[in-house]
């Protein structure tokens, strides 16, 4: 067999269709968040560039508080952890965040991952092993890592249209009764920004008895009086059997994590191979992520000033005629619906007005709904959003894209 000829015609397949994506070489610089240098693949200088898909939610990825904590991890622990977390790999860190995670959705424990994809991975399908015979109801739009946990898993599964509790209730109206159930649901839908009705779902639970696993990864740090998410935020947290959460995003590090019943966490902690089996996350990393989740305990201004910024951008995208998907949430995209012409418009704004935005093509979102999806945060200046919105406008018009009545 020729290899190379295999992998070289899976590439062109995806450049042929405008989805081949690549890399934009940056670097950000600390402080000044927004802004970034951006290095050319030509080997010409430095640039510098306005970064507006960032999912540093909230700018504490900068935030002197966890940079103060990281340079005293490094300079008391060294730079990595030493092993897993069986094996040399459970510093004094690692125990301080998972209480504090603990703390902030108020559940008995927490258990820490390398990120949010493994948490997802790990959690979903070793619950299904734990639980002999589980069926997973799992909504249509859920994360790419928690369908590969649910498929890992190897139990039967159902998936529910999105956000539908009628059919969600079919679902589980159709499955035995004594069987174990898990209800696999986000609360915040990165790419459209629509909500879960939490609530509703928790009741639909109770009444099937289900279990609850919800993702909070686009809502920790940024919802909820105390940033512990959406489920704060709308009182039902205390519903919620076990809630996923990242410390990439919000609290601007890097890491995963679930949050549950002490028997819940042990139990996966003690059988999930994506736990067991990789090196746990650097002291420093840690550190940063346990200052933030405590900053933002009991800090409103990021949350407050990271809304009022998301509902300027919208409000400001609307009038100029541009199609931005109206939602609930922080979330900002602007439909373009094709990937070719996706992709030309974000490298336009790059080259020409130093903007950074990603296009989002498939499979991230369905066929014929490519976007931009756009992250203003409290560190982007008014002056910044009118800019973004002037360079839209311009290009939209040259390229002849589709503009909705202003």
């Amino acid at each position: 067999m020729d290899y190379r000829k295999v992998f070289a015609e899976a590439l062109e397949g995806i450049r042929r269709e405008g989805r081949y994506r690549e890399f934009a070489d940056i670097r950000r610089r600390c402080g000044t968040f927004p802004k970034a240098e951006f290095f050319p693949k030509d080997g010409a200088e430095t640039r510098e560039i306005k970064v507006w898909c960032s999912n540093d939610y909230l700018g504490m990825g900068q935030h002197p508080k966890v940079l103060e904590a990281m340079h005293e991890a490094i300079e008391r622990a060294g730079a990595g952890s030493g092993g897993t977390r069986n094996i040399a790999g459970t510093t004094h860190y690692h125990v301080e965040l998972e209480a504090e995670l603990a703390d902030l959705h108020q559940k008995e424990a927490a258990l820490l991952f390398t990120s949010g994809y493994v948490a997802n991975e790990a959690a979903l399908s070793t619950l299904q092993k734990l639980l002999p015979g589980a069926i997973v109801f799992s909504d249509a739009l859920n994360h790419a890592s928690m369908i590969q946990g649910i498929r890992q898993g190897g139990g039967e599964k159902r998936i529910w249209r999105h956000n539908d509790l009628a059919d969600l209730e079919r679902h589980l109206k159709d499955c035995p009764p004594d069987a174990p159930k898990i209800i696999a649901f986000e609360s915040v839908y990165s790419m459209d920004g629509d909500i879960a009705p939490i609530g509703e779902i928790c009741d639909l639970a109770q009444r099937y008895g289900a279990l609850t696993y919800l993702d909070e990864v686009h809502a920790v740090g940024l919802y909820g009086p105390r940033g512990a998410g959406v489920a704060e935020r709308d009182g039902v947290m205390d519903r919620v059997d076990i809630i996923e959460g990242t410390l990439a995003k919000g609290f601007g590090c890097m890491g995963g994590y679930i949050a549950s019943d002490r028997d819940i966490c042990d139990a996966i902690r003690s059988f999930a191979s994506g736990f067991i089996f990789t090196t746990s996350l650097a002291p420093a990393i840690v550190a940063g992520a346990l200052a933030s989740v405590r900053h933002l305990k009991s800090s409103n201004a990021e949350r407050e000033a990271h809304q009022a910024r998301a509902r300027e951008l919208k409000d400001m995208l609307a009038a100029a005629g541009l199609p931005v998907l109206e939602n609930p949430s922080h979330i900002v995209p602007v439909m373009v619906g094709d990937p070719v012409r996706c992709k030309a418009l974000t490298d336009a704004l790059m080259e020409r007005f130093g903007i950074y935005v990603q296009p989002i093509n498939y499979p991230t979102v369905p066929r014929g709904t490519e976007r931009l999806r756009l992250c203003p945060g409290p560190l982007h200046s008014h002056e910044d959003l009118v800019e973004l919105v002037g360079a839209l406008s311009t290009l939209w018009e040259e390229m002849g894209l589709d503009r909705v009545a202003a």
